[in-house]
């Protein structure tokens, strides 16, 4: 899969900071769990995936999810095979690469959790609610970034369904059927195998779309994601000393030129994406392309 004009894979991974530290929350995990067979095999402690499981994956039964709420946040970063790790921070990277491209990186973090929380709740929701998981409801659980990502794929591809990427440098599909594709393949396969797992990607897919529409009408749904952290970290940040402040009272003639030029900025802005939406993201120039980088970062 390739879009864009990308001079190598590491700078432009690197510029994305958000998107580097989800992939990095994903693979710490994963890292640290295998590295703790010595540990368990030492003291004869059982098996780490059996414990991660146990500790971090979701469960379906809200009599087991009361005692581990933070679970509905874990299981988005937790994996315990390879390949599902690969498949999931593949497609987290390119398709969250050109999210922040549009949206930003703070909403690329807030669509992330919001679409793993959504997609927990709806595979709990259906597990107690449709006889047919009964039998397995009570030992059921979930995991995996998925629905995350789910919800990030669905999001870009419903803000801008028209943007072309190639697949295999050879194919050029646009947004839109990638999302759609996704979406149809998951509802088909809740009757097969891994049913909650297609069921929480639903839950994502559908925040992503949802957060996409709500978001060109000036609409934040998933604000609540990023307010909430912001709390958190300043609950555990330690105090500083609080500097003198000098204040600047702002006049009418100052509130003018900041509109003035928040205006012209985002004229520019939208220039950009016009164009973008006409002839794709290497069509921009390079000073084009600074513009909307800085301006994605705000």
């Amino acid at each position: 899969m390739r879009f864009g004009n990308q001079s190598s894979f590491s700078s432009n991974f690197m510029q994305n900071s958000m998107l580097v530290k989800l992939i990095y929350a994903n693979l710490v995990l994963f890292v640290a769990i295998k590295l703790l067979y010595l540990f368990f095999w030492l003291f004869q402690a059982g098996s780490p995936d059996q414990w991660a499981l146990q500790w971090l994956a979701v469960p379906s039964d809200p009599a087991k999810l009361i005692f581990k709420p933070w679970t509905v946040i874990t299981y988005m970063f937790l994996h315990l095979g390879f390949f599902h790790l690969l498949s999931n921070m593949i497609w987290l990277y390119f398709l969250g690469t050109l999210f922040v491209q549009f949206l930003g990186e703070r909403k690329l973090y807030t669509v992330y959790i919001a679409g793993g929380i959504v997609g927990a709740l709806l595979y709990i929701l259906f597990f107690n609610v449709f006889p047919v998981f009964e039998t397995v409801n009570s030992s059921a659980i979930a995991l995996g970034a998925s629905a995350s990502v789910m919800a990030i794929v669905v999001g870009i591809g419903t803000y801008a369904p028209d943007y072309e990427i190639k697949l295999f440098g050879i194919i050029s599909v646009k947004l839109k059927y990638i999302a759609m594709i996704s979406f149809i393949v998951d509802v088909l396969s809740i009757s097969n195998s891994n049913s909650g797992g297609h069921i929480a990607h639903i839950g994502g897919a559908a925040l992503g779309f949802f957060f996409a529409k709500q978001w060109a009408k000036g609409k934040d749904i998933t604000e609540w994601v990023g307010k909430s952290s912001d709390f958190l970290i300043a609950l555990v940040k330690p105090s500083k000393k609080r500097k003198m402040r000098v204040k600047y009272k702002r006049t009418s003639t100052d509130d003018y030129e900041y509109s003035s030029r928040k205006k012209e900025e985002q004229a520019v802005i939208d220039t950009i994406l016009d164009k973008i939406s006409r002839s794709g993201y290497d069509s921009l120039s390079k000073k084009e392309k600074e513009i909307l980088f800085r301006a994605s970062g705000k």
